[in-house]
């Protein structure tokens, strides 16, 4: 399918619309395959290249939409994860309820001894008394889970077999978050919000169904999630001095009566920096349109969060003692994080977690190392011993 054919659907599907509900416009669409037009046909899509997608967006631009800042893990993380390892049924019970929001999502992944080491895991899943086929029972604990306070499922990783190595033991889990057995625990941050959360397993039960790859292939599973995150974070579309940019250039404007020439010529070379990221985004989501991203979006993720950091810093300086004052200490538990909506301090503080949700920053700079620039990996001594002997 070409783009005028591509536009003349969406046309003719908005015209034929019968409904303005918003969820029922929202199913509508994702049946007609116009939610993710590569995604196949039935599953949302319509096989066609993923570059056409921007044309449905701007026919479409202006009707009901699902809110996808809100229900970003499940659009960035678990659909491409669950179209690329889940069954056919496993496709089509979550992609649909996922794409319209009726699902939030969030991911299981870290642990409070498995962060930057995510193949150290330690929450283990195990067999109902042993007999292939049968559910998996899970016990452990998860940290740092955003949206785990509203999300309906989370994608997981968990050891299935200590006896292995720490990369061959895991396997790849959808779970069920509203069951007996999964409590979930606020995290009370440095702006005083708690958008992050704890994850207490006890026994959570999870169907051999729902499991994502085949048992023991957990890494493998988890990096096509690791590497949609990291374009998500760092490689969105975004218009010219948006995000934190534009947040940031507001506040210079607003007070003339605090410029300087140093704080001006920072301020132009973050903006050079912005605009070079903005067109790599566009680089990349053009390499996206062709396949599966790459380590790529680990430099996007990179770049993303120490410039930032670097913004919301130089904002605190341009305020001066205003730029300190920060007394928003309530405990909310928000649905997503709003750089633009607050005042400076907030800013300031929350970019500091930039640098390591999503894969820190010094991890992402081995891989870019090891897999975008070819140089040797690091010395692993434990690569080839048994999770069950490591040190914990």
């Amino acid at each position: 399918m070409d783009a005028d054919a591509l536009r003349a659907k969406a046309r003719e599907f908005v015209a034929n619309q019968p409904t303005t509900d918003r969820l029922e416009f929202l199913r509508a669409r994702f049946d007609a395959g116009l939610a993710w037009v590569h995604f196949p046909e039935g599953l949302g899509g319509l096989g066609a290249p993923r570059a056409l997608q921007s044309v449905v967006d701007t026919e479409l631009a202006g009707t009901p939409d699902n809110d996808p800042r809100r229900i970003g893990i499940g659009l960035g993380m678990a659909a491409p994860t669950i179209l690329r390892f889940g069954s056919d049924e496993v496709k089509k019970r979550f992609l649909r309820p996922l794409w319209t929001g009726e699902e939030i999502w969030c991911q299981l992944f870290s642990e409070p001894g498995a962060g930057s080491d995510l193949a150290a895991v330690g929450t283990r899943a195990r067999r109902e008394n042993g007999r292939d086929g049968d559910d998996w029972l899970l016990t452990g604990q998860k940290v740092w889970t955003s949206s785990a306070h509203t999300a309906r499922f989370a994608i997981l990783l968990a050891r299935t077999d200590p006896d292995l190595p720490k990369h061959q033991g895991l396997s790849y889990f959808i779970l069920d978050m509203d069951q007996p057995g999964v409590e979930v625990r606020p995290l009370r941050q440095i702006t005083g919000e708690a958008e992050f959360n704890e994850v207490f397993l006890t026994d959570a039960r999870i169907p051999d169904a729902h499991r994502l790859g085949a048992v023991g292939e957990g890494w493998k599973v988890a990096q096509t999630t690791l590497m949609n995150e990291r374009v998500a974070i760092g490689g969105n579309a975004a218009p010219r001095e948006s995000g934190m940019l534009g947040a940031v250039a507001k506040t210079w404007r607003e007070n003339p009566d605090r410029h300087t020439s140093a704080l001006h010529d920072r301020l132009l070379r973050h903006w050079v920096d912005a605009e070079a990221m903005r067109l790599a985004g566009q680089r990349l989501r053009q390499q996206l349109a062709a396949g599966a991203p790459g380590p790529e979006g680990s430099a996007m993720k990179l770049g993303f969060a120490k410039l930032s950091q670097a913004l919301s810093g130089l904002e605190v300086e341009l305020m001066a003692e205003d730029g300190l004052r920060y007394d928003d200490w309530t405990l909310r538990r928000p649905d997503l994080v709003d750089f633009t909506g607050r005042g400076p301090g907030y800013r300031y503080l929350r970019a500091k977690g930039n640098s390591i949700e999503g894969g820190t920053s010094e991890i992402l700079r081995n891989i870019i190392a090891e897999r975008v620039l070819g140089l040797p990996s690091e010395p692993r001594v434990d690569k080839d011993v048994a999770w069950k002997d490591l040190p914990k």
